[in-house]
């Protein structure tokens, strides 16, 4: 590949563990194990809602929709990771890294517009309990979700675009473990003002477009909360939201702290650690703050389980 008389990288080379060269065996086991423990769990739950018909509501189809959103997150990432953590070279074609970073910025996207619209559900449950059905049927659930994935396919295409038409040629090393924005950015020969204020604009509206919707839905959910006259029914309204504000907390600010903060505060490792929670950790614990305080869900899993026919004694 060249751009003008440049010679222009053909691969890159993975950085992000080079200082835990002694541990490098160790973490492959570690986020091994985290990696098969979250596809057993995303698994569980979504054959779970798929097979129980009482689970057959908007905001289950949105749990199934999410599970099945988070494995495909770690599978673009955790294999090729896990690979590396035994490889002497851990390189990835320019290809490779074009697509991974599409796709990655393309289940990130439309996680972010997802919640949104979890959210959403949440505010018809509580504030439009009679007409619930009727706001959420199949068809507003199906449009929510597509348009959710056309937002993330849209600005994963533009995103990557802008990142892999700029020349590569002083440095093919990124300080990280995929090839996410910030770290192939850092080694383009040369980016434009433009081009990285393009960037970080897309990734405000990514962020705080959904996060606003999301505010809008809570104060509204709120407000509705307080009309409650009993503080049984308060604490059982809020808690059928705690499970979505606590992933949307974590969501929002591993990603606010990564892509909108500024450049002179950019650090690699920390970027690493940080992404090793939002990519590896966090697809784990989403599904399972849902689902494991949630007596519905644990109801129909034993149903599904035959537990409920066939108790054990």
């Amino acid at each position: 590949m060249e751009w003008g008389n440049e010679t222009l990288v053909r691969e890159f080379i993975f950085l992000g563990f080079s200082s835990l060269a002694g541990l490098q065996r160790l973490l492959f086991v570690a986020f091994l194990t985290v990696y098969l423990f979250t596809l057993g769990t995303n698994a569980i739950i979504i054959s779970t809602i798929v097979l129980d018909r009482a689970l057959h509501t908007p905001m289950y189809f949105f749990l199934a929709v999410l599970s099945c959103s988070e494995t495909c997150y770690t599978f673009v990432i955790v294999p090729k990771m896990l690979v590396d953590l035994l490889a002497q070279k851990k390189t990835i074609s320019f290809v490779g890294c074009a697509i991974q970073m599409f796709t990655f910025l393309f289940l990130g996207c439309s996680h972010s517009f997802l919640l949104a619209a979890m959210g959403y559900d949440r505010y018809v449950a509580i504030c439009n309990p009679l007409r619930y059905t009727e706001l959420m049927g199949p068809r507003v659930c199906v449009g929510l979700v597509a348009a959710a994935c056309a937002c993330g396919l849209t600005i994963a295409q533009v995103v990557t675009s802008l990142v892999f038409h700029l020349p590569f040629s002083s440095s093919n090393q990124l300080h990280h473990y995929f090839c996410d924005i910030s770290p192939v950015l850092k080694v383009a020969s040369h980016h434009t003002r433009l081009s990285q204020l393009v960037i970080f604009m897309i990734g405000v509206c990514v962020l705080v477009v959904p996060l606003l919707l999301i505010l809008v839905s809570y104060i509204r959910i709120i407000s509705a909360i307080l009309k409650i006259p009993s503080s049984t029914g308060r604490y059982k309204a809020f808690s059928t939201c705690a499970s979505h504000l606590t992933v949307v907390t974590v969501h929002y600010g591993c990603a606010s702290f990564i892509y909108l903060r500024p450049k002179s505060s950019y650090s690699s490792s920390q970027d690493t650690l940080i992404s090793v929670s939002y990519t590896i950790l966090t697809p784990l614990f989403n599904p399972m703050i849902y689902s494991l305080r949630n007596q519905e869900f644990k109801a129909a899993f034993r149903r599904v389980m035959g537990q409920t026919s066939y108790p054990l004694h």
